[in-house]
């Protein structure tokens, strides 16, 4: 008896594996048709929202993109929804939009439709939403795929043409590098790694950045500024004309400081003498970069101190005081100061923009 109460007690607990899933039936956000203008680096990320499956127990969720004509059955691009797929919404950065779009055929500086939907699921079952909707997107002029990291090689470089020596820029976002080098009679271009096969990056006509092929430099050899955005396909090639020593009591800069290579600027065994004004002594000073645009339109940079006033350093303070960012040309302000036992000794003075530095900085030394 016993044993025929144990085995219809099991028997009753056996049950079928509910599979049916409910689609999704309401979209309500993005609205039907809404344009949507890609700005992959800048750009707020977009918020797709939808009213929850009727199905019980947990789903999943993913926001399913087809192009114009897609049926879903086979999308192009799938977004799991927010809280790891249960949340009945899918927050969607700009960045994933433009490779999304990429994926649905459109191309870059162009306009199309992209259709989505949402598809629910549970164990091996899944619907796609009894309802869809379309956006229209413009994607820009940059790339798809954004690289860590982007090297300068190339004849006209300061380490030549060897792929293995190739000089790394700094990233200052996403997709974004600079720097600070010479470029002499040749050809440059930058690739996203040192081995293998990188993928090869130039500027055309000083504004654009290309995919292959490489830019041409000819006369003399000169200082520049390279600024490349990839997320825009954009480039900005400033020469740097001088980098200048400014004394803020003078008023004017003291001397110019040769360029050195690897993106540092030094004048060596400088014979310093700190004025001395009616109030004691001044030692401010910051830098005056005289720079040429692309289009030939000379101006003035001025690199300080992050701080409007500073104190006199001493032997304690942090290397952060000297770190460099780019400041107004006001006289007084956001100036540096020179160590006081500096005074009335020759000194090493340089500035560098070395990319690997967390931030650029200037020193005084000793000679």
């Amino acid at each position: 008896m016993i044993t025929i109460i144990a085995f219809t007690s099991c028997k009753n607990d056996i049950r079928s594996l509910d599979l049916t899933v409910a689609p999704v039936t309401t979209l309500n956000a993005p609205a039907d048709d809404t344009s949507i203008n890609i700005q992959p680096a800048t750009g707020s990320s977009i918020v797709f929202k939808w009213n929850a499956s009727a199905t019980q127990d947990l789903v999943l969720y993913e926001v399913a993109f087809d192009k114009a004509g897609g049926d879903f059955s086979n999308p192009v691009y799938k977004v799991l929804s927010d809280g790891s797929g249960v949340q009945p919404q899918a927050t969607i950065t700009q960045k994933i939009l433009n490779t999304i779009a990429s994926a649905a055929g459109i191309a870059q500086s162009a306009s199309g439709t992209i259709k989505w939907a949402v598809i629910v699921s549970k164990a091996v079952s899944n619907k796609v939403s009894s309802t869809t909707r379309t956006i229209q997107v413009t994607r820009p002029a940059g790339f798809t795929v954004l690289p860590d990291s982007l090297y300068l090689t190339g004849s006209a470089t300061e380490q030549g043409a060897d792929v293995s020596k190739a000089i790394a820029l700094k990233k200052t976002g996403d997709g974004v590098f600079e720097l600070y080098t010479s470029l002499q009679a040749g050809t440059y271009s930058f690739i996203d790694k040192r081995s293998g096969t990188p993928t090869v990056y130039s500027i055309q006509n000083n504004i654009n950045v290309v995919l292959n092929g490489s830019t041409t430099i000819t006369g003399s050899k000169n200082v520049y500024r390279l600024s490349i955005d990839l997320g825009n396909a954009a480039a900005t090639v400033t020469q740097i004309v001088s980098v200048g020593f400014w004394s803020a009591p003078d008023g004017k800069v003291w001397f110019t400081l040769p360029y050195i290579g690897n993106s540092q600027w030094e004048q060596d065994n400088w014979p310093l003498v700190i004025p001395q004004e009616s109030y004691g002594a001044d030692s401010r000073y910051k830098y005056q970069f005289n720079v040429i645009n692309s289009s030939g339109v000379a101006s003035v940079e001025w690199y300080g101190s992050i701080n409007s006033d500073n104190p006199d350093p001493s032997s304690t303070t942090p290397a952060s005081y000297w770190f460099m960012y780019l400041v107004d040309n006001s006289q007084y302000n956001y100036c540096f100061k020179i160590l006081p036992s500096d005074n009335n000794k020759n000194v090493n003075v340089n500035v560098n923009f070395s990319p690997g530095l967390t931030n650029y900085n200037n020193t005084i030394t000793v000679h």
